[in-house]
């Protein structure tokens, strides 16, 4: 009687395996190339995500089709051995992980370099995803790990997962960052079952629901650090404090030395401009906080595809009582995510932080621009013309956000917050 391995399609299966192990042979004297290679994709998907959104998406499905490709090889060579079809070379399989990881990785690093808030615990999950990096570029180390500690590399391959879709869904199918993050999650629990599996090897009769109530602990550790994770399609370019604003122009202007009198009588402008991707529709949070606690929170809502950034600004005109002491601004996502920071000191005397309308470029590498957006010190932003609408109807969303702004200023003659977007 003829086992699997005498049978034509084993023949074929056996071709194909040959093939693939003697391609593997050739790329690995080059492997030392697929890194920067892989960075040099990250880039240019980066910036084709403005200049040319289909090229940029192209390079991201690329991306996703390496994962793909990953997944169905080794579901299909459980498949083949469990029919007792020949497989390929444990080696062959690690390198096209290796390889994998490494696209994974770099592709992803100016994504999250670009919008990082380095003032904050994002850095430590940006310096991670490079550690993971550089960790997956040391042959020794890294194959050392995938045949000894499994759990561990099955670990290192979830956050790789959570990576790769907290980057690339937003420029592939323009989800916002929270819908983004929260399949990114769910992609990092799957993939975490395996590693979690081999932690409770020893526990034969509960070893599936040991690692099932194990996945909750884990999930709620992945919610609560999501303040840590960067907004990866998301970055402020230029942010400024303000007692006026020129609605026409849609710039801040005055100046004003923040005591807690001025504070009570003119109010503060807190004025953003925030990148996004073209096609990209998202609300963001302004939230005011005293000495660390929140004290309000406005909601706004942007648009991607502006070059210097979609500009929002909130009015804060109702302060507490006790204004005296340290603020700070932070512009949030809807899901939790910091896209930046806005510092500032109130006080009497010259120590209280002066409000002048100048725009700031943030600290770090927003967009990975190494020249500051905003031309010259605290000059306006470089202004695109807007595409012009006809007919007696048209509207823009510039003029949705005033009437809605105006109409809340009717129903309260001293409201505690103005908020305008465009």
């Amino acid at each position: 009687m003829p086992t699997p391995h005498d049978t034509p399609s084993a023949s074929r299966i056996t071709r194909l395996q040959a093939r693939a192990e003697g391609l593997v042979r050739r790329l690995r004297p080059w492997s030392w190339l697929w890194p920067p290679i892989a960075f040099a994709a990250g880039l240019g998907s980066f910036f084709l995500a403005e200049r040319q959104p289909w090229l940029g998406a192209v390079l991201a499905l690329g991306m996703l089709a390496a994962w793909l490709l990953l997944l169905s090889e080794s579901v299909i060579g459980r498949l083949l051995a469990r029919r007792g079809y020949p497989t390929l070379a444990q080696g062959a399989t690690q390198f096209i992980a290796q390889m994998i990881h490494q696209e994974t990785l770099f592709f992803c690093l100016p994504f999250l370099l670009a919008t990082t808030v380095w003032s904050s615990g994002q850095a430590l999950f940006t310096l991670l995803v490079i550690a993971m990096a550089l960790f997956s570029i040391i042959d020794p180390l890294y194959y050392r790990v995938a045949e000894r500690l499994r759990w561990l590399y099955f670990a290192f391959h979830a956050q790789c997962v959570f990576v790769v879709v907290l980057v690339t869904l937003p420029t592939l199918l323009h989800l916002t960052t929270y819908q983004s993050l929260l399949l990114a999650i769910a992609a990092m629990l799957l993939f975490s079952l395996p590693s979690l599996l081999h932690l409770t090897a020893n526990q034969s009769g509960r070893r599936w629901l040991m690692a099932l109530t194990l996945l909750l602990p884990l999930a709620g550790a992945a919610w609560v650090g999501r303040i840590w994770v960067p907004p990866a399609s998301l970055w402020i370019t230029a942010t400024a404090l303000s007692p006026g604003f020129d609605e026409a122009a849609r710039s801040p202007e005055g100046e004003l030395r923040l005591s807690p009198e001025a504070l009570s009588h003119q109010g503060l402008f807190a004025f953003t401009a925030i990148r996004a991707p073209r096609g990209l529709r998202e609300e963001i949070h302004h939230v005011w906080r005293h000495e660390g606690e929140e004290v309000d929170r406005i909601p706004l809502v942007i648009e991607g595809g502006r070059k210097a950034g979609y500009r929002a600004w909130s009015h804060k005109q109702n302060f507490p009582e006790v204004t005296a002491g340290q603020w700070r601004i932070d512009v949030m996502t809807e899901g939790g995510q910091r896209i930046g920071v806005i510092r500032f000191r109130v006080a009497d005397g010259q120590s209280a932080t002066l409000a002048d309308g100048r725009l700031r470029r943030p600290a770090g590498l927003p967009g990975l621009s190494w020249q500051p957006p905003v031309p010259g010190d605290g000059e306006p932003i470089a202004e695109e013309t807007p595409p012009q609408e006809t007919g007696p109807s048209a509207q823009t969303p510039d003029q949705s956000a005033e009437k809605q702004g105006n109409a809340a200023e009717a129903e309260s003659p001293a409201p505690a917050t103005v908020r305008k977007s465009e």
